[in-house]
């Protein structure tokens, strides 16, 4: 419990610094004008005995240091700011998720080490058929051929590049000429217009100017 500890006359005040080096985080007790170390607390795990919090607060928690030569110890530190207090376990938290995921990725990698490989190659012998679609032709056939209209006497007439000239330099053909019916003699005034019929030389008046009045 926070509150058997001497609060109001901490033994030793100081900046909190995490590092990490591999798979371990480092808590550094500093002394916040010279960077000095106090104390370092190394965590393999978290949640863990190497840190853990009070039961009477969310910013005082009890950590282990070690001096390197094989000495540890248990002391209680405390954050004056709650804010601090939470970024400081979330750092934790933070770097273990982390080792979680290296550690899942390697295993993975490994699995797929051990496992069977797949061989894609070609074996002896062996085809492959490739089916392309509109680029199959039918059997004894040459392949399907757009129709053309038909001209005069059979042959096929193509239209007219545009711009109205053909691109050999020769005339199109002439159309044909229009089908006599039977007892029916073709003249010239079946193929031209018909001309007004001129207006009769009577008098424009008529019957108007024998009205009286």
């Amino acid at each position: 419990r926070a509150a058997e500890w001497q609060l109001d006359q901490p033994a030793w005040s100081g900046r909190l610094r995490i590092t990490a080096k591999g798979s371990t985080a480092f808590i550094k007790l500093e002394d916040k004008t010279s960077g000095e170390l106090f104390a370092q607390a190394p965590v393999e795990q978290f949640p863990g005995i190497a840190v853990e919090g009070v039961t009477d607060s969310s910013r005082y928690f009890v950590i282990r240091i070690e001096d390197g030569n094989g000495r540890r110890a248990f002391i209680g530190v405390g954050f004056v700011d709650r804010g601090d207090a939470f970024d400081f376990n979330v750092a934790l938290q933070d770097h273990f998720k982390w080792v979680r995921q290296q550690s899942e990725l390697a295993r993975q990698a490994q699995d797929l080490e051990q496992g069977p490989k797949l061989d894609l190659g070609f074996k002896e012998g062996q085809t492959i058929k490739l089916n392309i679609a509109n680029m199959k032709k039918k059997e004894g056939g040459t392949g399907s051929t757009r129709p053309r209209p038909a001209g005069p006497g059979g042959l096929s007439l193509l239209p007219p590049p545009p711009g109205g000239k053909s691109g050999s330099g020769e005339r199109p053909a002439p159309l044909p000429t229009p089908s006599q019916l039977p007892g029916t003699p073709i003249t010239d005034s079946l193929l031209s217009w018909p001309q007004p019929t001129a207006a009769p030389a009577a008098d424009v008046w008529g019957d108007f100017a024998k009205a009286s009045g």
